[in-house]
């Protein structure tokens, strides 16, 4: 090789080591969340803007509109999908019929603890379910905390039984609707911003869902029970179209791919701290936590588990997944 080839070679290979572009047009996308705006997932696609436009120069941001401007996850999803819509912060509930291997970290009682739950998903597992996605319109670029999920109401859950004839909401996906059925209570697909008003309304008797989510959307003013059954560890999902990803050149896709990853210390950083601090506030407001047997309910599971994971490759990731320290 020439030195003026070789100092040419050597100079380009620096600027994509320092994530930096500088051609083309300036661009600002548009991401989707339903939460509201100090949420940790809104902050860390906020976060993961200023770190691209700091390595393009400007070229590229991000713009996030939460509270659900943009309409429900599930709509947000079909948007993206079109490209007419860049990225996506959703919950791994709303994909499974999409993409099919996210079905598995929404399973039941999968996961250990939230240590065992971030080494798989950080992990090659992890990488292979977000890459599930690649045939769907979708791209995978990280996964996001969302906490243990667990069943709050407007009359107390103190055993598995008191579920029965419960009209509780759960995301609009069929594993959990199934779930539901498997509990004894019935299941009620709703967006997210419908359900304090099912509750006030008495359209639903509870629903499920983490500490954070309890607190912001202020159900906890109405549905005074919030009951340990953390049945699901399903994580939150940060994913961009891939007729955007594909018009972008590969060391601009290698530099997305970077900073999304990135961005996820800082979402856990942002997460534990509001996961300890919604608790606290949640506890002060005189809710009623009831801790529960979690046996039954985890027992009442294995249908779904027989119903949903019917791929061989589905399995086979389930039990290296439950064999990961």
């Amino acid at each position: 090789m020439k030195r003026s080839t070789r100092i040419i070679t050597t100079a380009f290979a620096g600027l994509l080591a320092l994530g930096t572009f500088t051609t083309g047009q300036a661009r600002q996308f548009r991401s989707a969340d339903v939460q509201p705006p100090d949420y940790p997932t809104v902050k860390a696609v906020q976060y993961m803007s200023d770190e691209l436009s700091k390595a393009t120069d400007g070229k590229y941001t991000i713009k996030v509109f939460p509270n659900s401007q943009l309409g429900s996850e599930k709509d947000t999803i079909e948007q993206v999908k079109l490209g007419a819509l860049d990225f996506i912060r959703v919950n791994a509930g709303t994909l499974n019929t999409i993409c099919p291997a996210m079905m598995v970290p929404v399973l039941p009682f999968l996961f250990h603890d939230k240590a065992q739950m971030r080494t798989v998903l950080d992990g090659p597992i992890g990488d292979q379910i977000l890459a599930d996605c690649d045939a769907h319109g979708l791209v995978g670029l990280a996964f996001y905390d969302s906490g243990s999920r667990s069943f709050y109401t407007t009359k107390p859950v103190r055993k598995m039984e008191d579920l029965k004839g419960m009209k509780i909401r759960v995301q609009q996906s069929d594993i959990w609707v199934a779930m539901m059925k498997a509990l004894g209570a019935n299941a009620t697909p709703m967006p997210t911003g419908e359900v304090f008003t099912g509750l006030k309304t008495g359209l639903i008797d509870g629903a499920e869902n983490n500490w954070p989510s309890y607190y912001n959307f202020h159900h906890y003013e109405l549905a005074k029970y919030y009951s340990l059954s953390e049945h699901s560890m399903a994580p939150d999902v940060l994913l961009m179209s891939k007729r955007v990803y594909d018009s972008f050149t590969p060391e601009e896709q290698a530099l997305v791919r970077k900073l999304a990853k990135q961005s996820v210390g800082y979402m856990r950083q942002l997460w534990d701290a509001m996961e300890t601090t919604s608790q606290d506030k949640v506890k002060q407001s005189g809710v009623e936590v009831i801790t529960l047997d979690k046996a039954p309910f985890e027992a009442a599971m294995q249908p779904i588990y027989d119903q949903f994971v019917t791929d061989p490759a589905l399995k086979d990731m389930i039990t290296k997944i439950k064999a990961t320290k």
